[in-house]
C-alpha cells in the first residue's frame, strides 16, 4: 500500500513537469527580441541526414535584433541559410560567406496578439496537465482510504493536494503575464 506522502511527491513531480514544460514552450514563443531558441527546431541537411542546427553551428546573438550562426564547416553556410528560410519563421538569412545574420524583424500588432493567444494556450495546456496530476492524485487517496486509511487523514492530504493544485495553477498564470509583457512590449 502506498502512502499519503508518496503520492503527493509523485503528483507534486508531475505538476512541476507541466511547469517546467510551459517554460520550454514559452521560451519558444518569439517575443521580438533575437533568441537563439527560435532556431532551435530548425533541421538541417548535413550531409543527407537531417540534424539540429545545433549540430552544425553555433547560434548566438549579437544584439537584441540580430542572431548569428557560426557553421563548423564553411561548406554548411548555404544548407543552414536553405534550412532557415523552408522553416518559414519569417526570418530573412544573410550569409555573408563566413557567417549567417539574421536580423529578427519588429512584430506586428496583429501577431503580437497571436503570439499572446499562443502562450494563453500553451498556459491552458499546462493547467491541464496539472488538473489531471490533481485528479489521479485525488483518485489514489480514495483509493487509500478504502484499504484503511482514516478519514481525517484524508480529508487533510485532499487539502494538500488541492493547496498543491492552487499553488502551480498560479505560477503559469504568472508565466503567462509575464510573457504576455514581453510580447506586448514595443
Amino acid at each position: 500500500m502506498t502512502d499519503v506522502k508518496s503520492v503527493l511527491d509523485n503528483m507534486n513531480a508531475q505538476m512541476a513537469k507541466a511547469i517546467s514544460h510551459l517554460e520550454a514552450e514559452l521560451q519558444k514563443v518569439r517575443a521580438g527580441k533575437a533568441n537563439p531558441v527560435m532556431l532551435e527546431n530548425i533541421q538541417v541537411d548535413y550531409y543527407g541526414s537531417k540534424v539540429p542546427i545545433s549540430n552544425t553551428a553555433s547560434v548566438n546573438t549579437q544584439d537584441a535584433r540580430t542572431l548569428v550562426v557560426q557553421p563548423w564547416e564553411k561548406s554548411m553556410l548555404t544548407p543552414i541559410e536553405k534550412a532557415i528560410q523552408m522553416a518559414n519563421l519569417g526570418l530573412n538569412p544573410q550569409n555573408d560567406g563566413v557567417v549567417i545574420r539574421i536580423v529578427v524583424p519588429p512584430l506586428t500588432e496583429e501577431r503580437r496578439k497571436e503570439l499572446t493567444k499562443t502562450s494563453r494556450s500553451l498556459g491552458e495546456d499546462a493547467k491541464v496537465g496539472i488538473r489531471n496530476a490533481r485528479k489521479e492524485g485525488m483518485e489514489h487517496i480514495k483509493k487509500l482510504q478504502k484499504d484503511g486509511l482514516p478519514q481525517d487523514m484524508a480529508k487533510d492530504a485532499e487539502q494538500k493536494i488541492q493547496s498543491m493544485t492552487d499553488n502551480h495553477v498560479t505560477k503559469v498564470d504568472k508565466h503567462i503575464e509575464q510573457k504576455e509583457k514581453e510580447i506586448m512590449t514595443v
